[in-house]
């Protein structure tokens, strides 16, 4: 066993095989043990902060609720709640709360104030989310395709759309654990190069693949899983009407379902636009583990939480 305690979780590029696969089973564990009712305090006594500067659904209330499932004491926390406004720097933030919690989870805009802060503080700093990456979610969709389909490891995945955060987590994730993954964003909206680079460096001595395309029909044929995201994240509003012509094509409708293996898993980390990223008929249908994921969001953090801080 690989010991993670005190470690920060930024992104997944931190994090090796061993490593997710350890958080995996953890993940398993918990998970189990909450379907059966059972006791899991493995936290208690501790506190977590979350500090969220974007709103927030699933994040907010999956790592509240795990928190409180695990024994320890969530602090809930905004930007308007912070001295940060106010002149406070990020880097006084992060000494100031390692004096009170055990870890602090935070959803902000820029990840390099994540890592200032992470920096700065003395305890576990957890990514719910950046402008960049947002690896807990890819946690939650690892251990949804392991249920699903009992590996990770040679599988294909087609991630169509907005090269966004998702994106490039899933690309950073999927190196460490054998999945084959094909990129199709349009034109000036592909993942950021230097993410795909890694990844391509860490899998050269590997049979895995990382493939980046404009062609959509191109990236899913034969996929075991398809994923695709909202084409306009928080803060590129002005950006929705031009977006949304331009991403017209990457739709994940049955048309293009069809050219996927007939059992291709439907993933999307939600909130889903439905009519706009993603089809009314294919969120419903059996292909569709959209609701497996955001379930899973609360085992995959719990045990990320249990044990990055827990005894």
């Amino acid at each position: 066993m690989i010991l993670l305690k005190g470690k920060d979780f930024l992104t997944l590029a931190d994090f090796g095989q061993d490593e997710i696969y350890q958080i995996l089973a953890k993940a398993t564990e918990l998970k189990r043990l909450h379907r059966l009712g059972k006791s899991t305090r493995l936290l208690d006594g501790k506190s977590v902060a979350l500090i969220f500067e974007k709103p927030s659904t699933r994040t907010r209330v999956s790592f509240e609720a795990g928190i409180s499932q695990l024994g320890a004491h969530p602090i809930v926390l905004y930007g308007r709640d912070l001295q940060l406004g106010r002149g406070e720097t990020i880097e006084d933030t992060g000494r100031v709360l390692s004096r009170y919690v055990d870890a602090i989870i935070v959803r902000t805009f820029k990840q390099g104030d994540l890592e200032k802060l992470a920096k700065a503080a003395s305890v576990p700093i957890v990514n719910g989310l950046t402008d960049e990456f947002h690896p807990c979610q890819i946690l939650a969709d690892f251990l949804t395709i392991l249920e699903k389909k009992d590996r990770l490891a040679g599988l294909n995945l087609a991630y169509v759309g907005d090269g966004n955060n998702v994106c490039h987590s899933l690309i950073l994730g999927a190196c460490h654990v054998g999945l084959n993954v094909s990129i199709a964003t349009p034109p000036g909206y592909e993942p950021n190069e230097w993410v795909v680079e890694r990844a391509k460096k860490a899998v050269r001595n590997f049979n895995h693949k990382i493939y980046t395309t404009n062609n959509p029909k191109e990236a899913v044929l034969k996929a075991d899983i398809i994923y695709t995201d909202v084409w306009t994240s928080m803060g590129q509003e002005e950006e929705a009407q031009e977006r949304k012509k331009i991403l017209a094509p990457y739709q994940i409708n049955s048309e293009l379902l069809s050219l996927a293996k007939p059992d291709a898993l439907v993933m999307h980390c939600l909130p889903a636009h439905r009519g706009e990223e993603i089809t009314e008929d294919i969120m419903e249908s059996s292909n569709c583990v959209v609701f497996d994921q955001a379930e899973n969001r609360l085992h995959a953090q719990k045990a990320l939480l249990s044990l990055l801080i827990g005894d």
